[in-house]
């Protein structure tokens, strides 16, 4: 399959320590080599660290605070899963509406989410209606907040990519990478 082309595309990879290190890294690398901006954006300058199996794993540099950016400035938002990422970042203001920016308006820019990120989705209340997947242990938050939830290696509904866990990332990545692509969906 051509790998499309997204030059030109900023995307904004929201985080924070305890990301599952797969999530994070390989969306990152695919959305740079189908040549998009990425910045990884935190709550902190410094260093973010990952989670792999069960220990801490590597860090990555922080390239953005959520005090200094803004929704407007990205094409699209990717959200890596982990236990600790999302649960963090849930129970930040500043972070929920972040998310919440990519699906203002009439226009939804592309927003990908895989494993535990969507708690992120359901925290910014932005899934209702929408068709999404994700690790199985979340799927009661995610239909309590109006999803409608199902068992699938990637869905996507007007621009919005969900994945359920690592064994998905190449199936996640080439679909994010199309809807950057294709850019803003109407919103649901």
């Amino acid at each position: 399959m051509t790998v499309k082309n997204i030059t030109g595309k900023k995307v904004a990879i929201l985080a924070t320590d305890g990301f599952e290190q797969s999530e994070l890294f390989e969306p990152r690398k695919a959305l740079l080599e189908a040549g998009a901006e990425v910045d990884v954006v935190s709550l902190e300058q410094g260093d973010i660290t990952g989670w792999q199996g069960k220990n801490w794993g590597d860090s990555i540099k922080v390239d953005k605070t959520l005090d200094e950016v803004k929704p407007e400035q990205y094409h699209a938002l990717m959200l890596p899963g982990g236990l600790i990422n999302p649960d963090l970042l849930r129970v930040n203001e500043q972070a929920v509406q972040f998310v919440k920016g990519f699906f203002a308006g009439d226009k939804q820019k592309p927003v990908g989410a895989i494993c535990h990120g969507p708690w992120l989705l359901a925290e910014a209340d932005v899934v209702k209606d929408r068709k999404v997947t994700s690790y199985a242990s979340i799927q009661t938050d995610l239909k309590n907040a109006g999803a409608n939830w199902t068992d699938a290696e990637v869905v996507v509904d007007k621009g919005l990519v969900t994945s359920r866990k690592p064994d998905d990332l190449n199936a996640f990545n080439r679909k994010l990478v199309e809807e950057i692509a294709e850019g803003q969906h109407k919103a649901a």
